[in-house]
């Protein structure tokens, strides 16, 4: 089985090759750092799989692997330290074939890449939860002010300014903020956003 592999970290990148390099039945045609060159490799190389991480410098992960299974050029399978619930869904809604976590163990990663080899779908266990609950249609309740403060998030105002226009103080915004990142399970205003839309608590942009 032919791997591309897709880090922006080298090291990452370096003991991914040490650990599939010992395995007999799979081969790391090539590695890269960057969305972009992932979707040239994936159509030049075209690999049976792509191993990508989510976090990228240039091109992001969700993107690369829309393009990437789009153009149907190899499997993709998430290997990344992110599982929110926003990061799993539009990933696997992309088109990724599995989603792993770096916590992963050696017999894991190996078992997930002949899964997908086969045509399967693998994973991790804390995602998988976050996928189910999203498929069962579980909506965050976020109160009237946390929603009003989302929406000024979506229209892109910062802080200062959704703090004048809802007449509270700065302190007061970002703490809403942060609670409405921990009830969407995301980690930035990007993804909290997106989330709300894909869950219908926003309307689409």
């Amino acid at each position: 089985m032919r791997i591309l592999i897709v880090d922006d970290h080298p090291i990452v990148r370096e003991g991914l090759r040490a650990v599939l390099g010992g395995e007999p039945d799979l081969t790391v045609v090539a590695d890269c750092g960057g969305g972009h060159d992932a979707v040239r490799l994936a159509g030049e190389l075209r690999p049976d799989l792509v191993l990508m991480d989510l976090r990228l410098p240039d091109l992001d992960g969700i993107t690369a692997i829309a393009r990437i299974t789009t153009a149907g050029h190899a499997a993709v399978l998430v290997l990344t330290t992110y599982d929110t619930d926003g990061d799993v869904v539009r990933a696997v809604a992309a088109g990724a074939t599995g989603y792993l976590l770096k916590g992963c163990s050696r017999e894991e990663l190996t078992a997930a890449i002949r899964a997908a080899a086969r045509g399967e779908t693998a994973i991790a266990a804390p995602a998988a939860t976050r996928l189910a609950r999203h498929m069962r249609g579980a909506v965050p309740q976020l109160t009237a002010r946390e929603l009003q403060v989302l929406r000024c998030v979506a229209r892109g105002l910062s802080n200062p300014e959704t703090g004048r226009e809802l007449f509270v103080s700065e302190a007061t915004v970002k703490s809403h903020v942060m609670r409405i990142f921990d009830k969407l399970g995301v980690k930035d205003r990007t993804a909290a956003v997106t989330t709300a839309m894909a869950r219908g608590i926003l309307p689409p942009a």
